[in-house]
């Protein structure tokens, strides 16, 4: 039985909600929002990126499997996967963009002063991301995924200094 705040929860409290809701307000996220405002979105995708969730479904399904713990994760409600589809299409990326800068210029002033030349070569520190973004056969047959189905891979690499 959980004696203390889930792993999940305490990832959460990471994320400085202040300023997130400061980024929100700027771009107008939660303008016309009615089920799902922004928070709640990002609390969502997190939730799905940390558990290797495939879809937008199988975060709604992870979810509702877990109802008894939604409060206790940060959820307030679980919402389904259109209208995730819906946050995703609608809501502005910059909300997120400028969240991740936020946490970047974060780690970056927490180890302004520690030398890092035993870890790294030229002192430089990048963030590297891999995805792989799915697409249909028939549109490209040049992208010749796995299992026979359309997909391209994507990398990302940021300089963080």
């Amino acid at each position: 039985m959980n004696q203390g705040k889930f792993v999940f929860s305490q990832v959460m409290d990471f994320i400085p909600r202040y300023q997130f809701d400061k980024i929100v307000k700027r771009y107008k996220g939660d303008w016309h929002t009615k089920n799902l405002n922004s928070y709640n979105h990002l609390l969502h995708l997190l939730f799905g990126q940390l558990t290797g969730c495939d879809s937008l479904r199988d975060i709604c399904l992870c979810l509702e499997a877990h109802s008894r713990m939604l409060y206790h994760l940060g959820f307030r409600k679980s919402v389904s996967h259109t209208s995730l589809s819906r946050a995703n299409e609608n809501r502005d990326y910059r909300i997120f963009e400028g969240l991740g800068c936020l946490l970047m210029e974060q780690v970056r002033t927490l180890y302004s002063n520690t030398k890092l030349s035993d870890i790294t070569m030229d002192n430089v520190i990048y963030a590297l991301d891999s995805t792989t973004i799915s697409t249909s056969i028939k549109l490209a047959a040049w992208a010749l995924g796995k299992y026979g189905k359309g997909a391209i891979k994507m990398h990302t690499l940021l300089d963080l200094r």
